[in-house]
């Protein structure tokens, strides 16, 4: 599985002009499951996610995870985290797993997440998704679980 975290101060997502979900400080999670991922995999990646050490303590040092700071978690589905630039000028696609796959390892994301931590939004799976965010540090951060 692929992900793009981004520590924020705010971020939501909006659905034809309605807004899905919305966090205040904590992070923004961007998935992508790749055609050979598992269950296993998305439990790695939340674990991993929500032990991430990525705010920082009294002492201005990166030391506290999404959990010890009580911040909120925005989950999105982004496919193009799979694209593939290597030839042309237009990417390919077909590193990402198919809509079933997807849809069934995004959604096991979610309730793993929402049974672990207690604030957890979430974008519209396939759909055309509009976000904003307010990136705190800046701080992002790729993660790949094989």
């Amino acid at each position: 599985m692929i992900a793009l975290l981004q520590r924020v101060k705010h971020a939501k997502v909006e659905v034809a002009g309605q807004v899905v979900g919305a966090i205040g400080p904590g992070l923004l999670m961007l998935v992508c499951a790749e055609p050979t991922d598992t269950e296993a995999q998305a439990d790695k990646l939340i674990n991993k996610v929500l032990g991430l050490r990525i705010f920082s303590d009294a002492a201005g040092k990166m030391n506290l995870s999404v959990q010890d700071v009580q911040g909120g978690l925005l989950i999105v589905s982004q496919f193009t985290l799979a694209a593939d630039t290597s030839s042309g000028k237009r990417p390919s696609f077909t590193g990402a797993a198919g809509p079933d796959l997807g849809r069934q390892l995004y959604d096991y994301c979610l309730a793993q997440a929402r049974r672990l931590h207690p604030e957890v939004a979430c974008g519209e799976f396939g759909a055309d998704m509009q976000l904003s965010l307010l990136n705190d540090g800046p701080v992002t951060i790729p993660l790949r679980i094989n």
